[in-house]
């Protein structure tokens, strides 16, 4: 049998939780507020913790969910995911802004993707889950999650290239 612990299991997974919410509202506050009502669903169902067969997945379902329904009700107009800038490292100030863009070009990319492929790239190109977690996360097979982050590649790469090759 089991011994879930909220502090131990659950808590942990608050980063994970709010990369996904993030990826798929794109709003950081609306993302804190559903990584919070995602802990509150998760700890609302603790009588059946020992029947799940993986609590990371649940919560990541859960959070998923209520992700999806947040972009529904407000519509998803936003423009970026974060407002990250270009690591220090950069040579000079030409090569930061030109790696700044290309970052920001990417993730306007990755955010004009379809949700499925956007969710499956995310859990898998950023939280590292296998092909069968993503499948039980979002319900789909795991031919499916393959065809999926094959296709947000594939669609990334090319929509890239386009843009270098051809400018905005």
């Amino acid at each position: 049998m089991k011994n879930i612990s909220f502090r131990n299991d659950v808590l942990p997974l608050k980063n994970k939780l709010y990369r996904l919410a993030l990826r798929i509202t794109i709003d950081s506050a609306e993302a804190e507020d559903i990584v919070q009502e995602t802990l509150i669903k998760v700890w609302n169902k603790r009588e059946v913790w020992n029947e799940i067969e993986s609590i990371e997945a649940f919560s990541l379902t859960i959070c998923r969910n209520l992700a999806l329904d947040a972009v529904k009700k407000l519509g998803n107009n936003n423009d970026s995911l974060d407002n990250k800038t270009a690591p220090d490292c950069a040579y000079n100030p030409y090569e930061e802004i030109i790696h700044r863009d290309r970052i920001k070009v990417v993730k306007q990319i990755v955010d004009s993707l379809p949700e499925k492929q956007r969710s499956c790239m995310q859990l898998r190109d950023f939280e590292g889950k296998s092909y069968k977690d993503i499948a039980d996360v979002l319900g789909i097979t795991e031919e499916q999650v393959k065809i999926n982050i094959y296709r947000a590649r594939q669609t990334v790469k090319q929509r890239f290239q386009e843009i270098e090759d051809y400018g905005l």
